[in-house]
């Protein structure tokens, strides 16, 4: 029988373990959250990502609770991974945030905590903040997203502890190889957000003629290269069989043509990077200012 990349892991840079395959909440309300990571443990997800920014972690730590319960699960059972609002960062207002983050997940201890981006003149002294809860056990990992060579390389050269994940948008779309050789020297894992690409991956013609090939979804196909590159991805989906779905790809091999192929693809198109946002480019008249993503049902699943 083939074992399920739901049992699998990854070691990283200081020897904790983490799962290939997790569960991500980007733009999921506090309600649909709750359901689709109770449902992702109970279909033996392991790993489920989130952050302060997408408003959600009420409703992920509600998730959570019911998950283990009616998995029969404890809390070491799960790798459960938040980030640091761009508003938060610095050294003692990350420490809070922390602090805060903890509460509405209803949890003592995350295992991964990331900086989400890397705010210009706040980024070390965040990662600091970051350093203090790693050696103090509050977290199990620490890393970063969003971080590019010259942004990686600064923070390499001012501070003491390498960062054991940076969390990237890749896709077939966007493979980020330079800042990947970069990472592996620094021995850094990487792991994808918006690992699917939307709609311009999905419906490539080079992919979906592997779907056909293999009798597999598009999602698969790029799921199972992810797998076969050793990237550690975190697929959204807020339904019950698209969740299941994504897991089911351990029973089939993509060639290495077929690899070569999807490789070929990069065009190196981000969906959203540093000019997007206002701590970056101010004068941008649309640029984001990262505020926590705001849904109506946030009430009724706050911590108090």
């Amino acid at each position: 029988m083939t074992s399920s990349v739901l049992d699998q892991r990854l070691t990283l840079n200081n020897g904790y373990t983490m799962p290939r395959l997790g569960l991500g909440v980007w733009k999921t309300s506090n309600t649909d959250a709750a359901h689709s990571v109770s449902q992702a443990i109970q279909h033996g997800y392991r790993m489920i990502d989130t952050a302060k920014q997408y408003g959600n972690e009420p409703g992920v730590g509600a998730g959570i609770q019911d998950g283990l319960l009616q998995a029969g699960l404890n809390r070491k059972d799960l790798f459960v991974t938040t980030k640091v609002l761009n508003g938060d960062q610095g050294y003692d207002s990350t420490l809070r945030a922390f602090e805060a983050s903890l509460k509405q997940l209803r949890l003592h201890y995350v295992d991964l905590y990331l900086i989400h981006w890397p705010v210009d003149g706040k980024f070390i002294d965040t990662w600091r903040a970051l350093e203090e809860l790693y050696r103090n056990g509050q977290v199990h990992a620490i890393g970063i997203s969003n971080f590019d060579s010259e942004r990686l390389t600064e923070l390499l050269d001012k501070t003491a502890i390498t960062p054991m994940i940076n969390q990237m948008e890749f896709n077939p779309l966007n493979q980020e190889k330079d800042l990947r050789q970069l990472m592996q020297l620094a021995g850094i894992q990487l792991e994808a957000w918006s690992p699917l690409g939307g709609g311009a991956a999905l419906s490539n013609p080079t992919i979906t003629k592997l779907a056909a090939k293999y009798q597999r979804s598009a999602a698969q196909i790029i799921l199972r290269w992810d797998y076969q590159h050793n990237i550690i991805t975190i697929p959204k989906s807020t339904h019950v069989e698209r969740i299941v779905a994504n897991s089911q790809i351990n029973d089939f091999t993509l060639s290495d043509d077929d690899v070569a192929a999807i490789d070929a693809l990069d065009q190196g198109k981000r969906g959203l990077w540093y000019d997007d946002f206002a701590w970056h480019n101010p004068t941008n008249p649309k640029a984001l200012t990262g505020d926590v993503q705001a849904w109506d049902d946030t009430a009724k699943f706050l911590q108090k």
